[in-house]
């Protein structure tokens, strides 16, 4: 009974497989995922090719040679199409920065219970109490340089996104995860399948594989080249592309040892109304508006409001054709 008992007054996965004799090597069932064994073939999981994974060299799309220019903002286009996940290099982020930034999250997840309240915030764009400014900072030149590219590859003037998204108004959103060692891998689901909101989320994590995204019908593994940032596309960048550019599906799995990722969500104003952009490539008789003007705080809040179920509140502002009813 005293084990019942201090399982229910735990905070967090971690402080479970930290107690004694818990979690050592059976997952409670409690914990177990309802459907079958994640790693099973019934799952449909693969290993990606490293070589099939984009790779967009960020120096490239700045460069003042017209001929690399364009090849990087063709390659940066195919990228989002085709797969809405790519690896971005010679981004500009120092290995050793990247490095400390695992390493104090790995810090704070260390800490006791107690001290780790004090960093607890309401909401999720309430301020971060770390020390974090330099990291976010970059990483904000890396998704402004990505984001101008984008507009470019669509045919749309290189600022547009940034004037009609307000994005100097715009904000990040900071998320450490950390999976702890899982004596059963096989049976538990780290984070479910989902979508993430804003236009793309920026990825670093440990040496310890984990992210899947869906592809084909088939979850792949997908494991980054060293000191790259992994970049997907989201929710709001594929309603400005009017579904041109589409958000993935991607899920996390546990590992039998610690997994630690860093992702950094980048976000329209949060008075912003997104919509299909205004643009002949874009919208037209053939392609009309596929999605309601919403305005991003409020699907913030309906997504952060509603558990992770794949891209269910993309779908509700979803404009239904009248041949498809």
């Amino acid at each position: 009974m005293a084990a019942e008992f201090d399982i229910n007054i735990i905070t967090s996965v971690k402080q479970l497989t930290e107690m004694p004799n818990v979690m050592k090597a059976v997952v409670p069932c409690y914990y177990a995922h309802p459907n079958s064994p994640i790693h099973s073939p019934a799952f449909g999981t693969s290993d990606a090719d490293l070589d099939s994974i984009p790779i967009v060299d960020l120096s490239l799309l700045s460069s003042e040679d017209p001929d690399q220019h364009s090849k990087a903002i063709h390659d940066l286009g195919r990228a989002c199409e085709d797969w809405g996940f790519f690896m971005v290099v010679n981004h500009g982020i120092a290995e050793s920065l990247m490095k400390e930034m695992i390493e104090v999250t790995n810090e704070f997840f260390e800490m006791a219970e107690e001290e780790k309240s004090r960093y607890i915030g309401q909401q999720v764009f309430d301020p971060i109490k770390e020390l974090l400014r330099e990291y976010c900072e970059k990483c904000r030149k890396v998704t402004r340089t990505l984001l101008s590219g984008i507009s470019e590859s669509l045919g749309l003037e290189h600022e547009l996104m940034k004037k009609s998204l307000d994005l100097d108004s715009g904000i990040e959103v900071f998320v450490a995860n950390y999976y702890p060692a899982c004596p059963q891998p096989e049976l538990v689901m780290g984070l479910p399948p989902h979508s993430d909101f804003g236009l793309l989320t920026l990825l670093i994590q440990n040496e310890v594989g984990g992210l899947q995204l869906q592809r084909n019908g088939k979850w792949i593994n997908i494991n980054p080249i060293p000191n790259s940032i992994l970049v997907n596309t989201a929710d709001h960048l594929e309603i400005f592309t009017n579904g041109k550019y589409k958000s993935v599906l991607h899920r996390a799995v546990v590992k039998k040892v610690a997994r630690i990722s860093i992702g950094i969500a980048n976000s329209p104003a949060m008075n912003a109304t997104v919509s299909p952009a205004a643009s002949p490539l874009i919208q037209n008789e053939r392609f009309p508006p596929l999605y309601f003007p919403t305005k991003y705080s409020e699907y913030v809040e309906m997504q952060q409001t509603n558990p992770l179920d794949g891209k269910s509140c993309l779908d509700r502002i979803k404009i239904i054709s009248p041949s498809l009813k």
